[in-house]
């Protein structure tokens, strides 16, 4: 079984290409900086982190090119990938990243300090919500939303 779950923090805006062919294909790469728990550097000082690649796809990458900003603490599942290449030099280069499956935010906008994506003042008002509990969606956020 390959499984991986991580959670940590984007080091930078994900980077987003996309692939040549009648239906290009999202391709995301990020890097996740994950706490090493308990662990301290050598000085006593801050917890050391590792830092790992990871590459989504699709709908996916998408959703990741829209929302996800540096220093968003995301958590991820997905599957360990290894590949080699040969470099300009000629020195054969190994490669280990993340292809993820699943992503999902890991705090609230407020704890994350309220940067980027949408503001608290474009939510509606509690008082709008109907009988059954639900607000309604302002309309000019319905293109927003990540699900249909």
């Amino acid at each position: 079984m390959n499984k991986v779950i991580l959670m940590g923090r984007l080091t930078r805006d994900p980077e987003v290409r996309y692939s040549q062919g009648a239906e290009p294909l999202a391709i995301a790469r990020y890097t996740l900086a994950v706490d090493r728990r308990g662990r301290r550097d050598a000085t006593g000082g801050d917890q050391t982190a590792d830092f790992i690649q990871c590459v989504s796809f699709g709908r996916t990458a998408e959703f990741a090119e829209k929302y996800f900003k540096q220093g968003t603490k995301i958590a991820i599942t997905g599957r360990i990938q290894t590949g080699s290449y040969t470099n300009k030099d000629g020195n054969k280069v190994y490669t280990t990243e993340v292809v993820v499956e699943e992503q999902e935010f890991a705090e609230s906008k407020a704890a994350a300090g309220n940067g980027g994506g949408y503001q608290a003042a474009d939510r509606p008002a509690p008082e709008s919500a109907s009988a059954e509990g639900f607000m309604s969606i302002p309309e000019n956020m319905e293109n927003d939303l990540p699900f249909k």
